[in-house]
């Protein structure tokens, strides 16, 4: 007699029930896709005991006919696919036909259910195969019980209760991000958790993710052919320790896609920390043969037919998005809460800032614009002190109009909304960095010669590296020799950064050099690189800047991409609007 031997239904559905239900978050996954594919408005659910006591999910979908409760129960049975083809354009969230059995060989379920085609309810039990009438008036209701009542090694490996509930909550917030239109409600132990109405998306999200992701977010619609993405995307201002705020769905479908995550990652690289992760709801939308939903029980991997395709749409619409001046960009909040629409100068006897006797002229001034710039774009980036004539036109810019100066260290301006605190160092290193990037982009750098060449004391090791990454410099816009056994010879520095301390560029630009000792470094280094030589091309601390000189770098922020943050993922500026300074000196109380 042979040992190979077919095993028992309830058995092999407690094998599936290992990668179906994990945990009763799983379990609470399943039996909302099922209420939205039944077409639900409004989705109650009740825990208790973190999910594992009991899982009760009341929607009012369309309902189950008491013909069909039985086989909703069986293993492989399901009304929402019939042929390969309907498994390659899969629309739903529910598919494969084995949750429900699984979930059912694993803890006690019982199904109630109207049909809008019968008289009353049914209810079906997987403990027996009866059917009998039941009291409910429309739609269908889940309760899973004592979740591994049957198999109490799977229950050990359960956290606590807090956990679990923890984890449930999170499958709801994803649920609910993904369909605004549903009403969702959410209660333990008999305590209320969540209650959310049908709202639009930025209500939702408000709700789901918190009031402090909205400054920082920028709306995302972007579109190619079949493919959409759309949502919100948060500045590196609001970057976090881990990857909780990151809500990737495809078709609707919150999944986990490294190809997308990756693509993300890549978007958000020029701006944030190594260390930080961004935040973003977004939602990608294409045609569903292009993507294979059938990679694992769980249905939160997917596979794309064009994987090269849809990573580099989603790394442009991305990186567009993130990349937009703050004269082009749109925020997600509303434009009195963040944008300013018209501009107030109001002038008090008195307070007047005056302008010091004497004080160096801006290295911003100077290289950036009268080196770079024509005489066209000087003007329009560099303009006079604002008039009361500005409050007439209502044509304020962004950042407003600079009114002070702060310890050398930032610069306070007035728009509409309030103040604009604004750190000057680093908005003048991302302006610079910006311009690096797209001189470099359009061929070799403008450069400047030096009348008298720079000498500098140098080590070995830099002589070395100077000797073997000579064109590697040159490429970057330098022209460094030896000048003695021990000394360097500077000669040409590019022209945006002639007005910065040459000395410690070089030296921290040999440093990064000798750390990346290849052929090839430019290519591969490239942003690094110019990362360097923008920050210590910048305008240092404790500066004393002038007006005109001030608003010129205002300006400058509102034009360049990325200005939100310099170069290393940390803001350049921030907005007190008018009632949150009214707050902090408790007027109107």
């Amino acid at each position: 007699m042979g040992i190979i031997k077919p095993l028992p239904d309830l058995l092999i559905s407690q094998i599936a029930a290992g990668e179906v239900v994990e945990r009763p978050a799983s379990v609470l996954k399943e039996l909302l896709e099922n209420s939205l594919d039944a077409g639900a408005t409004k989705i109650d659910v009740q825990l208790e005991e973190g999910g594992v006591r009991l899982i009760r999910v009341a929607d009012d979908g369309s309902g189950i006919t008491a013909e069909d409760l039985p086989p909703a129960l069986a293993r492989h049975a399901t009304s929402k696919i019939g042929s390969l083809d309907d498994l390659e354009r899969v629309a739903s969230y529910g598919f494969r036909g084995e949750a429900l059995a699984s979930i059912a060989s694993v803890a006690r379920v019982t199904i109630t259910s109207k049909h809008a085609s019968q008289a009353h309810a049914f209810r079906l039990r997987s403990d027996t195969d009866n059917v009998e009438p039941a009291a409910l008036a429309a739609g269908t209701v889940i309760e899973v019980a004592d979740l591994y009542f049957n198999t109490p090694a799977r229950r050990k490996f359960l956290k606590t209760e807090a956990t679990e509930f923890a984890h449930c909550d999170e499958v709801l917030r994803r649920m609910a991000l993904a369909r605004s239109d549903v009403a969702f409600t959410l209660s333990h132990n008999s305590s209320a958790k969540r209650r959310l109405a049908s709202a639009d998306f930025q209500r939702r999200a408000r709700e789901i993710i918190g009031d402090e992701f909205f400054p920082h977010a920028r709306p995302l619609d972007a579109g190619a052919g079949p493919l959409r993405l759309s949502g919100l995307a948060a500045l590196p201002a609001y970057s976090r320790s881990g990857r909780d705020e990151q809500y990737f769905f495809v078709n609707g479908r919150f999944v986990r896609d490294k190809l997308l995550a990756h693509a993300a990652r890549q978007a958000w690289a020029d701006i944030l920390h190594g260390q930080r992760h961004p935040a973003y709801v977004l939602f990608l939308e294409l045609d569903p043969a292009g993507v294979d939903v059938n990679v694992h029980p769980a249905k939160t991997e997917v596979r794309f037919r064009d994987a090269r395709g849809i990573h580099q749409f989603v790394f442009h619409a991305l990186q567009r998005t993130l990349a937009a001046p703050l004269s082009a960009a749109e925020p997600a909040v509303p434009a009195t809460t963040f944008v300013p629409t018209a501009f107030s100068y109001a002038r008090q006897a008195g307070l007047a800032v005056g302008e010091p006797a004497a004080r160096p002229y801006l290295d911003f001034a100077r290289a950036a614009f009268d080196a770079a710039a024509t005489d066209d774009e000087r003007q329009r980036a560099v303009p006079s002190a604002p008039t009361p004539a500005d409050a007439d036109t209502g044509a304020a810019p962004l950042l407003g109009f600079a009114v002070a100066q702060i310890h050398g260290v930032y610069i306070l301006a007035q728009n509409a909304a309030g103040l604009v605190l604004v750190d000057m160092h680093a908005a003048h290193e991302r302006i610079l960095y910006e311009r690096l990037k797209n001189s470099l982009d359009a061929g070799p750098p403008a450069t400047q010669a030096l009348l008298v060449p720079l000498v500098l004391s140098a080590s070995e090791a830099e002589m070395a590296t100077a000797a073997e990454q000579g064109e590697a410099l040159a490429e970057l816009g330098f022209a460094v020799a030896a000048a003695g056994p021990r000394e360097l010879a500077v000669r040409t520095l590019p022209a945006l950064l002639a007005g910065g301390n040459a000395a410690d560029l070089v030296r921290s630009l040999l440093k990064d050099l000798a750390e990346h000792p290849t052929s090839r470094v430019v290519e591969t280094r490239r942003n690094e690189l110019l990362a360097t030589m923008a920050c210590h091309g910048a305008v240092r601390a404790h500066r004393t800047l002038g007006i005109t000189e001030m608003n010129a770098l205002l300006r400058q922020m509102e034009e360049t991409e990325r200005a939100d943050q310099c170069n290393h993922g940390r803001p350049t500026w921030v907005q007190l609007s008018m009632a949150e300074l009214d707050r902090m000196f408790m007027r109107g109380r």
